[in-house]
């Protein structure tokens, strides 16, 4: 039998990596975290349950449906909000936040309408599903073709932007309306997929002040419970919102190692309004992601360094773990990324002198 807790149990809505970590997060603070697959059998809940989710949206199951008329399911209906980019398009122009120009494409939609009021060229996404690449089209005058008649009404373009690097910043909101920020965190993405994240000694005070005004009053408007990310383009020294997720982030796996408190421990304790201190970065950190690439073993012998493994089939694409790197001083970080660049096939070496390259900003 198991133990009684401080807390109630946290039943996670998807048993994936997210759900996994914030699993091991809850442990140290006896916190018991239950990942739940969309297919497993339905069980009597505790009305003292608080329910959660990895993902912003799940198939229509017997244990989803019974999870959705639960009075503890928190963010329940943002979730569907945001997971749709239309509908978080729409939000983001309702509070007067930068974001790429856009409209829904539909059968009634005018290419040359797009070409005038969007830009040249856009990013066509689906409104659900699609992300770390698939699910997008890059379209301008010459291949509109590739926009097949299924996909209108199911669609949003936005203009595509040249922006100057991405970023993201990983905050929260707590019950009694208190906010929490993580210092803004440089991004590389590569097809699509998020490889690196690096927090550095860099002067973005002006950044991270707007970012942190941009994503609280998101959190706010939503009446939004716990860990919340807000990816963005940097275009002449501005941010533009490209997307939210509603949920712990990729980009904020470093707090695992170089914050005071994880992204997955936050979102616990927002979810239960415990008492929290100001975050801080201990030190400067990079996060690589381990993608379509089978386990090394060497990789345990970085210095510095911390190993998730999310114990999935190999398979090209698919996120598979991810290190963190993390040390008070960027030359020792350097050296690291030195050492860990023969342990990786040849498509992270780019990547990997960008991130040597904003260490030494």
């Amino acid at each position: 039998m198991q133990k009684s807790s401080l807390y109630p149990t946290i039943y996670v809505l998807g048993n994936g990596q997210l759900g996994r970590m914030l699993r091991y997060a809850g442990a140290p603070l006896d916190i018991h975290v239950v990942p739940l697959a969309f297919a497993q059998s339905p069980f009597r809940l505790d009305e003292n349950a608080v329910i959660t989710a990895e993902i912003e949206r799940w198939p229509t199951t017997e244990l989803t449906n019974l999870l959705a008329s639960h009075p503890n399911f928190i963010n329940r209906k943002i979730f569907a909000r945001l997971a749709d980019r239309l509908t978080q398009k729409q939000l983001l122009d309702q509070l007067n936040l930068a974001t790429s120009p856009w409209v829904h494409l539909t059968k009634d939609t005018v290419w040359q309408h797009v070409w005038q009021n969007v830009a040249e060229k856009v990013v066509v996404k689906r409104r659900t599903g699609g992300y770390d690449g698939r699910g997008q089209w890059i379209v301008d005058q010459h291949n509109t073709d590739v926009i097949t008649d299924d996909l209108f009404n199911e669609t949003i373009a936005e203009a595509f932007i040249p922006f100057d690097s991405e970023v993201s910043l990983v905050g929260a909101r707590f019950a009694d309306g208190s906010t929490y920020f993580y210092p803004i965190t440089q991004n590389l993405q590569q097809q699509g997929i998020l490889r690196y994240s690096v927090i550095a000694n860099t002067d973005r005070h002006q950044l991270q002040t707007k970012a942190e005004q941009m994503l609280g009053k998101i959190m706010q408007h939503l009446d939004y419970i716990g860990v919340m990310a807000m990816e963005c383009f940097v275009v002449d020294g501005q941010l533009l919102i490209n997307e939210l997720a509603p949920r712990v982030h990729n980009s904020g796996h470093w707090t695992q190692y170089g914050a005071n408190i994880s992204q997955f421990e936050l979102h616990l304790r927002a979810l239960l309004n415990l008492p929290t201190p100001p975050l801080q970065a201990r030190m400067p950190s990079v996060m690589v992601n381990l993608i379509g690439t089978a386990h090394q073993a060497d990789w345990l012998a970085l210095p510095y360094s911390q190993l998730h493994w999310y114990g999935k089939e190999v398979r090209s694409g698919r996120k598979l773990g991810h290190i963190n790197i993390a040390h008070q001083h960027p030359d020792v970080l350097i050296d690291t990324l030195t050492q860990l660049a023969p342990l990786l096939p040849e498509d992270y070496q780019s990547g990997l002198a960008w991130a040597k390259q904003c260490l030494t900003k």
